[in-house]
């Protein structure tokens, strides 16, 4: 399964991430751990919600889409 996740960061409420991934649990440790570059500047970390896929290309499209404009904006109405 492929995981499709927005983040929320506990210490500046105002900033968000949105990944992919396969393993929820371990990829949420490695942000808040401060492994990866684009999210150690506001951890700690919160999953908002999460949508699984089972093609690869269908989680990648909706990321992809999440990130936009209009993704983010449904993102906080519906999230």
């Amino acid at each position: 399964m492929f995981y499709v996740y927005p983040l929320k960061s506990l210490t500046s409420p105002n900033n968000y991430y949105v990944g992919l991934t396969v393993d929820l649990e371990k990829h949420l440790s490695e942000h808040n751990s401060g492994k990866l570059i684009h999210t150690n500047k506001f951890r700690p970390w919160e999953i908002v919600t999460y949508t699984a896929f089972k093609d690869k290309s269908k989680a990648e499209k909706f990321e992809l889409y999440l990130k936009s404009s209009s993704g983010r904006a449904f993102s906080k109405k519906r999230f």
